[in-house]
């Protein structure tokens, strides 16, 4: 018969009570979530490539700059929210690309100038509209440290350009932020 004795419990006791806390400060340690913390990210303005035939004609495009500015504030808007990223602020960029939008055609200069801003990938957008209906999305996110393209979309969506930021966030929602809901 195994006899247990007053002194042998607390002795038991205070043995598991300290394996506990030993539990306990090794959890303290451990990430709470088991989420990484979130990538800083520079979020550039959307650009706009007009390649309909309405383009040529004069005043056909209407006020692009307010509704690419609704674009670029809800990919902004989406990828904050997501919590995976954080923002950094790509308005202080004087670099001729970011200011003149041609951020599509300087073959990854995106990568330097995000990491001057301090983030560690750079997103670029285009809306390429086709006709006056029919337009395409295309997002590239790149690593600021290597210059490698770790995402790359193009969609292609039927809808007028006041849809163009529900466009964007469909692929934003449903590409790049896959698993996150």
């Amino acid at each position: 018969m195994l006899y247990i004795t007053g002194n042998r419990i607390a002795s038991i006791i205070g043995i598991l009570g300290l394996a506990w806390l030993g539990v306990a400060a090794l959890a303290a340690d451990a990430p709470t979530s088991g989420k990484a913390a979130p990538i800083r990210i520079a979020v550039f303005d959307f650009e706009l490539e007009d390649v309909s035939p309405a383009a040529s004609q004069a005043g056909a495009s209407g006020d692009s700059a307010a509704i690419m500015q609704k674009v670029s504030s809800e990919a902004r808007r989406l990828l904050a929210q997501s919590g995976r990223y954080t923002l950094v602020d790509v308005s202080k960029s004087d670099a001729k690309p970011v200011i003149e939008k041609t951020l599509r055609d300087c073959d990854g200069c995106e990568a330097g100038i995000a990491l001057q801003l301090g983030a560690d990938q750079a997103m670029i957008g285009l809306i390429r509209r086709a006709t006056m209906t029919d337009y395409y999305v295309f997002i590239q996110i790149t690593d600021c440290h290597t210059g490698k393209v770790i995402n790359q979309q193009a969609v292609n969506f039927a809808g007028a350009a006041d849809g163009w930021a529900s466009g964007v966030g469909m692929v934003i929602r449903h590409t790049v932020l896959v698993g996150d809901q």
